[in-house]
C-alpha cells in the first residue's frame, strides 16, 4: 500500500518598503516635510465625506513622508551569521537539550548541567 502525504506549499510574504519615519526627528527633515504637507493641503480638492477626506489626508502624509524620509530597499539578504561556527552550534544544542531535560525531569542535578553548559556557550559566542 502505497502512503500519500498531502503538501501544501508556503509563500513567502511580498516584500513591502517601509517608510524611515524616524528621519523626522530630525529638524530639517521635520520642517521639510511640514512645508510640502502645507502647500499639498492648500493645494488639495477635498472629498465631501469623511473617510474620503480621511484618505487624502492618509494619502498625502505617506507620499509626502516617502519624498522626504525615504524609504527600505529590500528584505535582508544574508541568511548566515558571520561568528556563527560549528563550536557555537554544538553549544547551543547541547543548552537546547540540557534545557529539556531539566524542564521534563526538574531536578537538581539537571539544574547544575545547564548552568554548566550556559556557562561554556557565554564562553564561546562573542
Amino acid at each position: 500500500m502505497g502512503m500519500q502525504f498531502n503538501t501544501t506549499k508556503r509563500w513567502h510574504k511580498k516584500f513591502e518598503p517601509r517608510v524611515h519615519v524616524w528621519k523626522l526627528k530630525e529638524e530639517e527633515t521635520c520642517e521639510e516635510y511640514q512645508s510640502m504637507v502645507k502647500d499639498k493641503v492648500v493645494d488639495a480638492e477635498w472629498k465631501y465625506f469623511v473617510n474620503e477626506r480621511w484618505q487624502q489626508m492618509k494619502t498625502i502624509m505617506m507620499d509626502t513622508a516617502q519624498v522626504t524620509c525615504g524609504s527600505s530597499k529590500g528584505p535582508c539578504t544574508h541568511e548566515e551569521t558571520w561568528w556563527w561556527n560549528e563550536e557555537v552550534a554544538e553549544a547551543v544544542n547541547e543548552k537546547k537539550k540540557s534545557t529539556e531535560i531539566g524542564r521534563k525531569k526538574n531536578q537538581q542535578r539537571h539544574g547544575r548541567s545547564r548552568r554548566r553548559v550556559n556557562k561554556t556557550q557565554k564562553e564561546l559566542s562573542p
